[in-house]
């Protein structure tokens, strides 16, 4: 499981020109799945993003999580997080998990997120147009 966690302000997601998911501030998440992940991963990644300290703390240092200092997750399933380009230039997603198994989990996942805060997603597998303002710019890559 990979999660690439950016600090955000205003972000939205749409598809077709519809906006189906936004928040004003927080953390927008691209999430990828591969073979063996499983429940226990999810859970345990979910409680490392919501515990993720990279927001500032009142001297400016990053030393709060979303819990502390407040706002919403915008979860968007990603599986090119999952690219191989090892043989060439077109990247190959054999890595990446398909179908209704990554659907599932996908779900689960932001789930376990909305037992901490509010949460917004995309559609899985939909071809969408995500907009992010990252502050910072901060970005991390978790994988478990």
């Amino acid at each position: 499981m990979r999660v690439l966690v950016q600090r955000s302000g205003n972000a939205s997601v749409s598809i077709d020109d519809k906006v189906v998911g936004k928040i004003p501030e927080g953390l927008v998440l691209l999430v990828g799945f591969t073979e063996g992940d499983t429940q226990e991963k999810i859970e345990v990644m979910a409680k490392k993003v919501v515990q993720l300290r990279i927001f500032p703390d009142e001297e400016g240092v990053m030393n709060k999580s979303i819990l502390e200092y407040g706002g919403s997750i915008l979860s968007i399933s990603q599986f090119t997080l999952y690219a191989d380009t090892k043989k060439g230039n077109r990247p190959s997603y054999i890595d990446a998990l398909k179908g209704e198994m990554a659907t599932t989990l996908y779900d689960s996942f932001n789930e376990e997120l909305k037992k901490y805060v509010e949460v917004e997603t995309g559609v899985f597998g939909a071809d969408m147009v995500v907009s992010i303002t990252n502050i910072g710019p901060t970005t991390i890559l978790l994988e478990r």
